[in-house]
């Protein structure tokens, strides 16, 4: 009996640590990027939703934006292309821009079912939809790659609706030129644009990897918390390299331009969003401003 009670005990210290952050993100806007292993392994996936459900249902106001690179591939692969990228960027030609748009938007109404199956109404859109995502061409080191959009502008105002009617919102990273045509974009890239525009408290990368480390080789490097100046030493000083470059470079973009804190998170690890925001360790690696750092 005793050690049922110290179970019981437990579990209420651990809602008691989430407390004080429950009050301080209520009504707050949190974007959450979402994609690489734990979107492929349905466990991590119902781990994932779980968690946005639960913000949601404590007072949070989140955004899911969501990638669905490896299940592109899969079905670039079923009609016998073979994908092709070119630093980091998928080429896209128009077949593969076609796949693309299918497989993105199975991808997204999976999750709207996930979500409304726990209960919470969930929209699905892409970036299509009220405008949301203009962009233009974009170039990969002065190579066309193809229907790959750089964005240009957001605007909010469908989101904003959606959160204020109190659905969650689940956004796909396909966007429109001025001449309407469509473009497939960089789901980090989305991610960043519209946690600026929404002026998101929270933007949170689900990756593949830990964290962020000085050294990759060395476990003991890992980097829990640093300022958006830090990263941008690291980033000179050659210590990011890959696919980590550009996520870097977004979480400092966001943080300069009003999104309070950034998160990069393994998204393998089992509920590491509720880990990150509700406990007093996290994760982690967070990104947060100079100023925030000084005090």
């Amino acid at each position: 009996m005793v050690k049922d009670m110290q179970e019981v005990l437990k579990k209420a210290e651990v809602l008691i640590e989430a407390l004080p952050y429950i009050q301080q993100f209520n009504r707050k806007i949190i974007v959450v990027k979402y994609g690489g292993s734990a979107m492929s392994n349905e466990e991590l996936q119902k781990n994932v939703i779980k968690d946005v459900t639960l913000l949601k249902l404590v007072g949070f106001k989140p955004i899911i934006v969501h990638g669905g690179g490896k299940e592109i591939s899969r079905w670039v692969g079923k009609v016998g292309k073979e994908a092709r990228f070119v630093n980091g960027l998928r080429v896209t030609d128009e077949e593969t821009m076609e796949i693309a748009e299918m497989v993105l938007g199975k991808v997204n109404k999976s999750l709207v079912s996930m979500v409304q199956e726990l209960g919470v109404k969930a929209v699905g859109i892409s970036g299509k939809d009220g405008g949301l995502l203009t962009v233009e061409k974009k170039y990969a080191g002065g190579e066309d790659i193809g229907f790959v959009g750089d964005i240009t502008e957001v605007n909010p105002k469908v989101l904003y609706d959606l959160l204020e009617k109190d659905f969650l919102p689940i956004v796909a990273p396909i966007g429109l030129d001025s001449q309407f045509q469509t473009y497939n974009i960089n789901a980090d890239d989305a991610a960043c644009a519209i946690a600026k525009a929404v002026g998101a408290d929270k933007l949170v990368f689900l990756t593949d990897i830990e964290g962020l480390y000085r050294d990759v080789e060395d476990k003991s490097s890992f980097i829990s918390r640093l300022s958006a100046g830090q990263a941008d030493e690291l980033i000179e000083g050659g210590y990011i390299g890959g696919g980590m470059l550009p996520k870097l470079a977004n979480c400092t973009s966001a943080i300069r331009n009003g999104v309070n804190r950034v998160h990069i998170l393994d998204g393998r690890i089992p509920h590491c969003l509720l880990l990150e925001i509700f406990t007093h360790e996290g994760v982690g690696t967070a990104i947060i401003a100079d100023e925030e750092r000084k005090e």
